[in-house]
């Protein structure tokens, strides 16, 4: 069993190299490249940060560069749409200041709070692609096993967050299923808003129940009681050090350009 786990391992680091990083690590690379976005606000640091992410996932498997871009680009779809609603706000009632481009009411378009819009759009897209970059192929079960055996988290935490994830995956199929029933059975369609509020509830009673169920099934089972044993050991090495190393110097650069540039802003300026 082991020598079979270690060639599939094998297989994997052939396929691309972050297949060899631990899924936790992954997550910590994550943490590092979105926790400066949070405290600072220019356009200049997040775009950079976005352009070495996509170049350096890239090269990391240039035999299927033009697969990986599709899904990159269909996974980015939902923070590609949000970024210009989450900068429109800050457009029309950010701080103004320079040239006023437009003023209607509590409205004023200036040239700093369009500075301003662009710096929040371009950190929602950067937000969403550190974490797709990074977390794209991660296995659920090889996520709990760094949780448990690389961060030593509670059992009962971790085995609760592997099920919510395993259940999570199964409402797209769930949705498209509950639609199907309602067309079997020749259930009108009062327009758009009812149909979804209607297979929106039923979803959530759907989950709640397969939640609950699946709860005291492990708990019957003895999860997270007494010592437990692992199938497939979880650890740490030179890939993820390597892998923490380019996520910092990518943060770091994006934040010396935006300073030498002088568009660097820390995000108290602003409130």
């Amino acid at each position: 069993m082991t020598t079979q786990l270690r060639s599939l391992s094998e297989e994997m680091c052939r396929t691309t190299i972050l297949d060899c990083v631990n899924p936790v690590t992954r997550m910590g690379a994550a943490m590092i490249l979105t926790f400066p976005l949070f405290i600072t606000l220019d356009w200049v640091s997040a775009l950079t940060v976005v352009a070495l992410e996509i170049v350096i996932w890239l090269a990391l498997c240039p035999r299927h560069m033009g697969s990986r871009l599709r899904t990159l680009g269909l996974r980015a779809i939902p923070f590609v749409v949000a970024a210009p609603l989450a900068g429109l706000s800050m457009a029309l009632y950010g701080n103004p200041d320079g040239q006023i481009f437009f003023t209607w009411g509590l409205i004023v378009v200036s040239e700093q709070s369009l500075s301003y819009a662009a710096a929040v759009a371009a950190r929602v897209i950067a937000l969403g692609m550190a974490c797709l970059v990074t977390l794209i192929g991660v296995d659920p079960t090889d996520m709990a096993d760094g949780l448990a055996q690389v961060w030593h988290l509670p059992s009962h935490f971790v085995l609760g967050t592997l099920a919510a994830v395993r259940l999570v995956a199964r409402l797209g199929d769930d949705w498209r299923t509950m639609q199907l029933a309602r067309k079997a059975r020749g259930l009108g369609d009062h327009g758009v808003l009812h149909r979804y509020a209607t297979l929106a509830f039923a979803l959530l009673v759907s989950a709640i129940r397969r939640g609950s169920t699946l709860a005291t099934a492990m708990e019957t089972r003895g999860f997270g009681r007494g010592r437990r044993t692992w199938a497939r050991p979880s650890k740490v090495g030179v890939p993820d050090i390597i892998c923490l190393g380019i996520a910092a110097g990518i943060v770091g650069f994006g934040l010396a350009l935006a300073l030498v540039t002088g568009h660097f802003r820390w995000i108290g300026d602003v409130l």
